[in-house]
């Protein structure tokens, strides 16, 4: 068993391993941060959106003038403000199973003739205050002709269907087939198999919901023709490069972008939104700036939801229980619009992961694309892993019961056991332990006395049950050579520099962007580490991209596995350069010189000199190899990974059900993950409970509800249930299984979206445990399992 890391938890106070509180949170819980609604520029104007109230409809008048004609009203704008103006653009191109490119309709800043759901922007109204642009807005005269709105994925797709976009002659985006090769000999093993299990499953549409909502300031200076944007991002230089190049043709030397403190984002403000482009394009009109804030209602139905995949999956066994082949077809939701990372959410993000953890030899994903007449699908916290895990691991659990086995043994029986593992799916798994983390989990979780904890509750009325789910999620996105061959329009890299100043303290600036994931602290600590200094002397810097290099941002539990890694080559950049400063100030060859907490050492001597003294004479280069180094001690180095990373683990859930109510109850909930090497353990556990917490909600009570004519159903929080502390229960998350990555400097993996992805299945396995062990024979419930759906499936 690896070294179990939890053992060092107090041990260190600075560098990789120690349990560092988190130097942001002193901002944040005294009310100092600075978030994107704080900036508040001079001069600044409001501006309030015009939004569709149908969700599909031909625009056939649209009437400004009594709008225009109001008090404090600046400019009344609509499309036509907007033409020659390029449209939102996606930035993956997924080719169908034929070879053939996907649909790619424009996604226009403002509707132009027709809206495509509720939420649609039609005109934004621009004021001196935002009352004053609010009422101009419900002063603009609009008439829309209603057309039908196609809302079911399957319906979109039959003969004769509404069409969202007429000019692409069909709802289908694409139809693509992976591995297609692979096709009829899975088709061939599933008619030889001695056992084949079926499951049809929908993974429910979410709402991100973060802390905070979207919000974006658009600035222009006329004496230099500059412009900024401060908006609530995941990945400014992104946004920079999309809205510049491909919207408003802003020169990427004239479009500063910034993301001061983000109040989280769960994959949400990954994307370029048109709010976004809007005040960039409005300020510049205006010559003054402009701001929008979103408010709660208008996040439901303008921020891209998630998830929304219907499936049918299917597992063909020999008559040992082996697992011989898995097929599965999908519908898969991209709304109205194609979002930013919107088309390989279901492809790249989901079909090379239907491997799982287990020895499958061959796999077939089929996924149907669809566009319908609701807000746009794309990346929510896991992004087509936890609709891969939820699939295969409500698959496992089915068919275990169908054999009459142990659900955790037919899982161990077809564990990937020897690594490194080609799958069938393309990527190869370089490290794991997938038994020593179900052997860690039924530990932790006390697996052996959950009989008696059965019959406790069962003696008070309630139906115990214990479920099982496995992982692996595939994390930091890369390379970038093979994602652009897989149809990725933007490199996949991360970037750091690192400046030192002359007294030997250190700015780092990366490309990555913290939105909660405490990268102030875990960053410092890595360099800090590195060189032997106090953690408190590193500082990093993020989020705008006047003063950091091009980066790609953060998402896919990739900051550390790819900005850490950046950072490393940036720091040993600095490092290898002291060296040589080092040894020609105790005049001692470079190749002899070691740097250990802090000090410059001539090995085998006691012969040393400080960093800070190395420092200084990086800068007062009195005494200093000129002939062979420039003065100063700063560098910056970009990483592209050879391979995702791999983080894993085995999650396990117990439940009460109320018979009379079908209520359900998570009494316990244990997790061990391996995520390789920890460089923070409790921002670790502080960010795989966010992720239960996630999951938790989306099995038991989240669900984005549209009804036939697409209004949404679930547009505030009176209507869109979330967790709340008393809905979950104690976690007990373990991270003491190791196997570090080998590709990259850290050996770190990922664990950002663990917790999300592994939770549903758990749950969903444990509430039909406790059903059918207690005499209800129900294969499966969609999530999410409220007491209304777990009543009726019982009765």
């Amino acid at each position: 068993m690896p070294k179990d890391q939890s053992d060092d938890i107090g041990a260190k106070t600075t560098g990789i391993g120690a349990a560092s509180k988190r130097r942001e949170d002193l901002r944040f819980l005294t009310g100092r941060g600075r978030y994107t609604d704080d900036i508040n520029l001079r001069g600044q104007a409001y501006a309030w959106f015009l939004r569709s109230e149908v969700a599909h409809g031909r625009i056939t008048s649209l009437d400004t003038s009594a709008a225009e004609g109001m008090e404090g009203v600046l400019k009344v704008f609509t499309a036509k403000d907007f033409e020659g103006v390029g449209g939102i653009p996606t930035g993956w191109l997924v080719t169908d199973r034929q070879g053939q490119p996907m649909k790619e309709p424009k996604h226009p800043i403002l509707a132009e003739g027709k809206v495509r759901h509720v939420g649609d922007p039609i005109a934004c109204v621009v004021a001196e205050t935002l009352a004053q642009a609010r009422d101009a807005a419900e002063a603009i005269g609009l008439e829309i002709e209603e057309l039908p709105a196609v809302i079911d994925m399957k319906a979109a797709l039959a003969e004769g269907a509404t069409l969202v976009h007429e000019d692409q002659g069909t709802n289908l985006c694409y139809d693509w087939g992976f591995v297609e090769d692979n096709r009829e000999a899975v088709n061939a093993a599933f008619a030889e198999a001695a056992h084949v299990t079926t499951l049809e499953l929908v993974n429910n549409r979410l709402v991100a919901n973060p802390m905070e909502p979207r919000v974006a300031v658009g600035d222009y200076e006329f004496g230099t023709d500059n412009h900024t944007l401060y908006t609530t991002s995941q990945n400014p230089h992104v946004i920079r490069l999309l809205m510049g190049a491909f919207v408003l043709g802003i020169p990427e030397h004239k479009l500063r972008v910034v993301a001061p403190d983000v109040g989280g984002g769960f994959g949400s403000k990954i994307y370029h939104y048109a709010e976004e482009a809007f005040v960039t394009f409005a300020a510049k009109a205006l010559r003054r700036p402009v701001k929008w804030t979103s408010t709660r209602s208008e996040a439901f139905m303008s921020d891209a939801h998630g998830r929304d995949h219907v499936t049918k999956i299917e597992l063909a066994l020999d008559a040992s229980n082996n697992f011989t082949a898995l097929r599965t077809e999908t519908y898969a939701n991209m709304g109205a619009y194609l979002s930013t990372f919107a088309p390989c959410i279901p492809t790249w993000l989901h079909g090379t992961l239907m491997a799982g953890n287990y020895r499958t030899p061959l796999i077939y994903v089929n996924v149907k694309a669809v566009f319908t007449n609701t807000v746009p699908v794309d990346a929510y916290r896991g992004a087509g892993r936890p609709e891969a895990t939820f699939q295969l691991e409500r698959l496992v659990d089915k068919a275990a019961r169908e054999l009459g086995v142990d659900p955790a043994e037919l899982r161990r029986q077809n564990f990937i056991t020897e690594f490194p593992y080609q799958t069938p799916v393309a990527v190869v798994y370089d490290t794991g332990n997938y038994n020593a983390t179900l052997d860690k989990l039924m530990e932790v979780c006390d697996r052996a006395g959950f009989e008696a904890r059965a019959a406790e509750s069962k003696a008070r009325g309630k139906l115990r049950g214990f479920g099982l789910a496995h992982y692996i999620e595939a994390c930091g996105i890369a390379p970038s050579n093979l994602v652009g061959q897989l149809g990725a329009r933007a490199g996949l890299y991360e970037s750091a520099t690192v400046r030192v100043n002359a007294t030997g303290n250190i700015v780092v600036m990366t490309g990555s962007h913290s939105h909660g994931q405490g990268h102030e602290t875990t960053f410092a600590q890595v360099v800090a580490e590195m060189i032997g200094i106090d953690a408190a002397n590193v500082e990093i810097v993020h989020g705008d991209t006047a003063n950091t290099p091009m980066g790609m941002g953060t998402y896919g539990s990739r900051s550390l596995a790819v900005g850490g890694s950046a950072l490393v080559k940036a720091a040993n950049k600095v490092i290898n350069k002291a060296k040589k400063i080092a040894a020609h100030l105790m005049e001692a060859p470079e190749g002899d010189v070691e740097l250990a907490d802090g000090k410059f050492t001539i090995a085998g001597t006691d012969k040393s000199v400080d960093w800070g003294a190395v420092c200084l004479a990086a800068y007062v280069p009195h005494n200093y190899p000129l002939e062979d180094l420039e003065p100063g001690l700063e560098e910056t180095a970009f990483y592209d990974p050879s391979n995702f990373t791999y983080p894993s683990g085995a999650y396990g859930c117990e439940v009460e059900v109320d018979p009379e109510t079908g209520r359900v109850e998570i009494v316990a909930f244990a997790a061990a993950d391996d995520f390789g090497n920890i460089v923070n353990p409790m921002i670790v556990e502080g960010q795989v409970q966010g992720g239960l917490a996630q999951g938790i909600g989306q099995a038991l009570m989240e669900g984005c509800v549209y009804d036939e004519t697409g209004q949404l159903l679930s547009g505030s929080f009176m209507d869109y249930a979330m967790p709340r502390a008393d809905d979950l229960p104690m976690f007990k998350v373990d991270h003491s299984c190791v196997t570090p990555c080998t590709h990259n400097p850290l050996g770190v993996k990922g664990c950002g979206e663990a917790g999300a992805i592994g939770s549903p299945p758990a749950v969903v396995n444990a509430v039909l445990d406790a059903l059918n062990r207690n005499g209800y024979s129900v294969a499966h419930i969609d999530m999410p399992l409220t007491p209304s759906k777990v009543w009726a499936a019982m009765q």
